[in-house]
């Protein structure tokens, strides 16, 4: 018997998108909580969805550890969880329906929970954290086991069910993020069945990748990114604590790539040159992959990254309009994409955009601006969607009046529009292959590939544009949403702070 089964419930193979990838990431925020609660003397087993072959290992879990408490506690950091993927969501309701049914009692953490809490007390949840969870798990099963007795509703990120109201939730107060992260134990590593995900990864891609992460939060302003954990607020590692997790990982999991799944990673270039001697003074480099934005790339930034073991950064582009993403709050130009990929390229790390098509207000001109863009600088690789309102978001208030009964995409390639923009779904899934081919055989081309079937697949791409500039007046919905504008510029962060 252990005192807490923790869980998620992420099943990669209810992803067909990520399925095909398979690039599969251990749940940081699980092994997180489970590291401070074992600082804190309790005893604490894992069960990891991820490759799970489904729900019934997970009832196999509960008869093995026969824990007290089950915590179906969501991995923050991954940014398909913050999505709130319908399928996800039913698995946590079924795994906490069948914790309950164990005799457990079932605490439940993660962006959707902290949203829609009514809709877990519904199948047998009955604890919800919201916001940061860690120390919030950790006081509830104080309370729980009678160390520190007192109201649940004192503990500050806890949520019940009113005994005496259906559907009515009670919540103690508001949770503060912890600023000061190296008070956070390392991961428990070492519940994870590492070998599994080492075999996937190696079968895939010939090589293992493990993540990590440096910051919580997100300091700027895009009004269409969901902040449901942190808010507006980051902290950040030191550099040195990050280059010790790395040191200790290489010597003991031995992955050959790290992915660091911050929102923003080295958002201030004097951690990041501080970040590079730590990891070189540790011989902790690893190649790694980061997500960034173009106004944080400099050509110093750049060379601190390679030389640190940067080998790719993916970037928020999301448009060549300088109108969208004006709209968008973003906050960068056109021109800083492009000199952010030729400060990377100088730098030999491969550059990739991040591009979302569908947001209100976009025209074919737009579209085609962004097709230029991508011509223009080539990146190496780009992930493309469309406009997705999650709640809490400004823009998803924008919106709210024109979503129907599918708020959420059921995977991570539904690629479904859930308001009325300006053109209907199948017209941006075709935008969405198209572009990913016009990329790859530019590529082709410029690296000097040039054969008579590249010549063909060129003619045949051109005319698949045509096709889709011909059709697309086709494509476009009756009352297409507009928005109000904005008048003024948000204010840039101040990146000397860490609020």
């Amino acid at each position: 018997m252990v005192d807490i089964l923790l869980a998620h419930s992420y099943f990669l193979k209810y992803d067909a998108k990520q399925t095909a990838k398979m690039k599969p990431y251990p749940p940081l925020a699980t092994l997180y909580a489970a590291a401070l609660l074992r600082d804190r003397g309790y005893s604490v087993a894992l069960f990891d969805a991820m490759l799970s072959d489904g729900e019934h290992e997970f009832e196999a879990a509960l008869r093995q550890h026969s824990p007290r408490f089950v915590a179906v506690y969501e991995d923050n950091f991954n940014f398909l969880t913050k999505m709130c993927l319908g399928r996800m969501r039913d698995a946590a309701q079924r795994m906490a329906e069948i914790a309950r049914r164990s005799g457990a009692s079932v605490i439940a953490a993660g962006p959707d929970v902290g949203d829609h809490p009514d809709l877990y007390f519904r199948h047998g949840v009955q604890f919800a954290l919201v916001g940061e969870g860690e120390n919030s798990l950790v006081e509830l099963m104080d309370a729980l086991f009678g160390r520190h007795p007192g109201p649940i509703l004192s503990i500050a990120g806890v949520a019940v069910p009113d005994p005496d109201l259906p559907g009515i939730v009670r919540r103690g107060p508001e949770r503060t993020p912890e600023r000061s992260l190296d008070c956070f134990p390392y991961p428990a590593w070492d519940l994870l069945d590492v070998e599994r995900y080492r075999e996937r990864w190696k079968i895939a891609h010939g090589y293992f990748g493990l993540n990590l992460v440096t910051t919580r939060g997100c300091p700027f302003h895009c009004n269409w990114c969901a902040k449901p954990i942190w808010g507006q607020r980051y902290a950040i590692r030191s550099p040195a604590n990050v280059a010790g997790e790395m040191a200790l990982l290489k010597r003991t999991l031995r992955p050959d790539h790290f992915w660091f799944a911050d929102d923003i990673f080295g958002l201030r270039s004097e951690w990041v040159k501080e970040f590079e001697r730590e990891v070189t003074a540790l011989d902790a480099a690893v190649p790694f992959t980061i997500q960034s934005r173009a106004d944080l790339i400099t050509l110093e930034v750049a060379r601190d990254l390679a030389r640190a073991g940067c080998v790719e950064v993916w970037m928020g582009a999301e448009s060549g309009s300088q109108k969208t993403l004006d709209a968008m709050d973003k906050g960068i130009t056109v021109d800083e994409i492009a000199a952010a990929r030729a400060y990377l390229k100088g730098a030999g790390v491969r550059a990739c955009f991040f591009i979302q098509f569908g947001y209100p207000g976009e025209t074919f001109e737009d579209i085609l601006a962004t097709v230029r863009m991508i011509r223009d600088t080539l990146p190496d690789d780009i992930g493309v969607s469309v406009s997705y309102p999650l709640p809490g978001t400004r823009f998803h208030e924008m919106v709210a009046e024109q979503l129907g009964p599918k708020t959420n995409w059921s995977d991570s390639g539904d690629l479904a529009m859930m308001f009325q923009g300006t053109y209907t779904t199948p017209f941006y899934r075709s935008l969405h292959d198209l572009l990913h081919l016009d990329l790859k055989l530019r590529q082709r081309m410029v690296s000097g590939q040039i054969s008579s079937e590249l010549l063909v697949d060129l003619d045949r791409l051109n005319h698949a544009w045509l096709e889709l500039g011909r059709l697309e007046a086709e494509h476009r919905s009756a009352a297409p949403t507009r928005i109000p504008k904005r008048n003024g510029v948000l204010a840039r962060p101040d990146l000397s702070k860490r609020e």
